[in-house]
């Protein structure tokens, strides 16, 4: 493994991050605890240059907390996990820990609103910090260390820390640099920019041959990773064209000098509506001088636009210039996709952070200047520069989990909340990247018009770039099924998706099996159960929104859902057929939208016929039963599955097959109503069944039916 790189931070190593699969486990403690030391030095020193409270306190985005907030919430972050894990007994300052622990990412639960605050000086911040360095060593010096490290692992818990303070390094070192230039020491020797410039070379296309790219990791793996790094993904790129540099500041200027910025037809509907917004006509670091010339504000300081330096935009920006140069090119020119900048790092050789034995490849891990270089510095291979470093690139892929993805128990939702296809991917680090950031697995995610230390580099190619639906269903009509359906086992009670399944399969099992209908499908597995043994399954249900998680299991095979724990906290789930034996029956499976009570005559010919608790949901349960004989075949089943619980709020009383007194003072029992709505047609095959469903509210509630389930033949 490398050692640690001198960094330009007056002494401070920046180590890369530490393999946690193999090593001397002494010696592997220590190195952590040197890793976590280091990363609290170098994270303090990126505030150094802050002028006192005010910096602190004054908000240098809207969307964001002030500095003080992330001064204190990397350390923060480290007692938090370490009491949820059950690693610390006690909490240092349950204020604090309260005040500092969330607010990055616009989400809902991001709470802005400064009145909401009375924030602490930087001094008690910093006290606070000291406390935080103190438990972490005391904890490192009671606890062995085991190789390989795993997820449920103190020290993973500390890594998770170490990495998630060095991500704040780079996202707090882009709010320093929106802080008003009095807020802060603009010539701090630890933070110097590079100082060459020159004429920006001549961007060009070179050819990028096909290949496999192959993404993810297994646990364990050799360094630390964040849940989105795990599971597998093998994909078929095709040849495209990239460019030799990342776009530079005068690449990037003819797009603003030709009106770009006032031009919608270069902009997506969410990219025009920022750029209105934003109303600067310009990358947000630049500034334009009262004599017509440019500054760049780099983190503590304003300097002239260096021209040879990659352009600083977000990715809307970005998009919009593709599209511009397209039209003027005539070219299918875009951003890469994640895939394609695998491809290209791949191509050209790019080496992971264990080889790099003399030094970083590039800009990167602090090892050059606290400020980008220019674009034809750093050569990679086949002519490409800055694969890795200098600035993060932006691609067209939105973040999503690979299949395999699961998340880590005490930071659910550092991924989950990301994938929602409003948060693009970003590739290849900055300058300013060190740990998990610089590593060939990182996998990073921003809003669409968030600013980072992040340029891009364009591509040419005629494919399209598919964009994945990623996001967890927050249904809360929707969830209970697919949790009662995909979901695992708490009670120690059979599955009644599969059970009800397995029971029309064994009656079936000397009948034809060609087509089966499943009526109250609702989120799809009994549906795909009975494509185990049939060569067609239709599944039927009035509800869209339960439907969609069925056709998403025959698209992708695998779905993803959010289901209440307690209060607001909440379990992610992602569940896959191929964890059923179901992965092969995905085309033999159809979904379909559809009305019990007023069903379309093309639904015939079925050899099984299964309501699965849907008569008593319905307005006219009667109506579709008087017809069913005309859907089934000669030697078909008809199954019915009831709850039995009629309600005026699905169906008017007068409409209910049972649980009423009929008009000679007797009990009518549902059975007896399906009988009767049956008529001459249908002869009951057997004895009814009960069969037990359970239903998840959340952790410790659950709603506890017993399915009443019978069976017809024709008579």
């Amino acid at each position: 493994m490398p050692t640690a790189k001198q960094s330009l931070l007056d002494g401070v190593e920046t180590p890369l991050t530490i393999n946690l699969l193999e090593g001397d486990p002494a010696k592997k403690r220590e190195e952590i605890r040197r890793y976590f030391h280091q990363t609290f030095d170098v994270y303090e020193k990126l505030f150094e240059p802050m002028n006192g409270q005010e910096a602190y306190v004054t908000r240098a985005d809207p969307l964001r907390h002030p500095l003080i907030f992330y001064y204190g919430h990397t350390a923060v972050f480290f007692t938090n996990k370490l009491v949820l894990g059950k690693f610390l007994k006690n909490r240092l300052d349950p204020h604090l820990e309260s005040l500092c622990a969330v607010g990055v990412d616009e989400m809902s639960w991001d709470d802005l609103n400064e009145a909401h605050y009375i924030w602490p000086k930087h001094e008690e911040v910093k006290a606070y910090r000291d406390k935080v360095r103190a438990t972490i060593d005391k904890l490192i010096d009671e606890t062995p260390l085991e190789l390989p490290v795993q997820w449920n692992s103190l020290y993973w818990i500390i890594m998770m820390g170490i990495e998630h303070e060095r991500i704040h390094l780079e996202t707090s070192s882009v709010l320093i640099r929106q802080l008003p230039l009095e807020l802060i020491e603009q010539d701090h020797p630890s933070w110097a920019v590079c100082s060459e410039d020159a004429d920006a070379p001549e961007n060009e296309l070179l050819n990028v041959t096909a290949g496999t790219v192959t993404q993810g990791k297994e646990q364990p793996s050799r360094f630390y990773g964040w849940d989105n790094e795990y599971g597998r993904l093998e994909t078929e790129v095709d040849a495209f064209k990239a460019s030799k540099y990342l776009v530079s500041n005068a690449e990037y200027l003819r797009f603003v000098e030709d009106g770009g910025y006032q031009k919608q037809q270069y902009w997506s509907e969410e990219g025009w509506k920022w750029a209105q917004y934003d109303a600067h006509g310009m990358p947000r670091f630049w500034r334009k001088r009262e004599d017509g010339s440019f500054a760049l504000r780099t983190m503590l300081k304003e300097i002239d636009l260096p021209w040879s330096w990659p352009a600083e935009v977000n990715y809307l920006e970005a998009k919009a210039f593709c599209n511009w140069l397209s039209e003027k090119t005539g070219k299918p020119i875009r951003l890469p996709s994640e895939e394609e900048w695998y491809r290209l790092l791949d191509f050209t050789e790019t080496t992971d952070v264990d080889q790099w034995s003399d030094g970083a490849p590039g800009n990167i891990n602090l090892e050059v200047c606290a400020s980008s270089t220019p674009v034809n510095r750093f050569a990679f291979g086949h002519g490409f520069y800055d694969v890795m470093g200098n600035v993060w690139q932006h691609t067209e892929t939105p973040i999503a989990g690979f299949p395999g993805f699961g998340v880590h128990p005490l930071y659910d939702d550092f991924s989950t909340p990301t994938f929602d296809t409003k948060h693009n991917l970003i590739k290849g680090g900055s300058w300013i990247s060190t740990g998990n950031e610089a590593t060939r697995d990182s996998r990073y995610a921003f809003r669409r018009h968030f600013y980072q230390h992040a340029g891009f580099r364009y591509v040419e190619s005629d494919k399209e770039v598919a964009i994945k639906d990623d996001r967890y269903e927050t249904d809360p009509f929707v969830t209970p099924h697919c949790e009662a359906h995909y979901g695992p086992d708490p009670l120690g009670v059979d599955n009644y998706s599969e059970k009800i399944a397995q029971i029309c399969l064994d009656r079936m099992a000397k009948q034809n099996r060609e087509k089966a209908l499943e009526i109250g499908c609702k989120v799809g597995r009994t549906t795909f159960e009975l494509a185990a043994g049939f060569q067609k399954v239709l599944g039927l249900d009035p509800t869209a929104r339960t439907i969609r998680i069925g056709v998403e299991m025959v698209d992708k095979g695998y779905t993803q859902w959010e289901i209440p724990s307690e209060g607001e906290i909440v379990d992610f789930r992602q569940s896959h057929l191929k964890d059923f034996g179901l992965d092969h029956v995905r085309d033999k499976v159809e979904f379909m939208q559809a009305d019990l009570s007023n069903m379309k005559d093309l639904y015939r010919g079925y050899d099984l016929i299964l309501i699965n608790c849907l008569l008593e949901r319905s307005y006219d349960p009667a109506k579709f039963l008087e017809n069913v004989h005309e859907r089934l075949n000669g030697d078909g089943l008809l199954v019915i599955a009831s709850t039995n619980d009629w309600r005026e709020e699905h169906t008017q009383k007068d409409k209910w097959l049972g649980g009423f007194k009929d008009k000679t003072g007797e009990n009518q029992s549902t059975l007896d109503g399906i009988q009767l709505a049956l008529g001459d047609h249908f002869a009951q095959a057997e004895a009814p069944i009960q069969v037990p469903q359970i239903i998840r509210r959340n952790a410790r509630v659950f709603e506890h039916n017993l399915v009443e389930i019978s069976f017809w033949r024709k008579a």
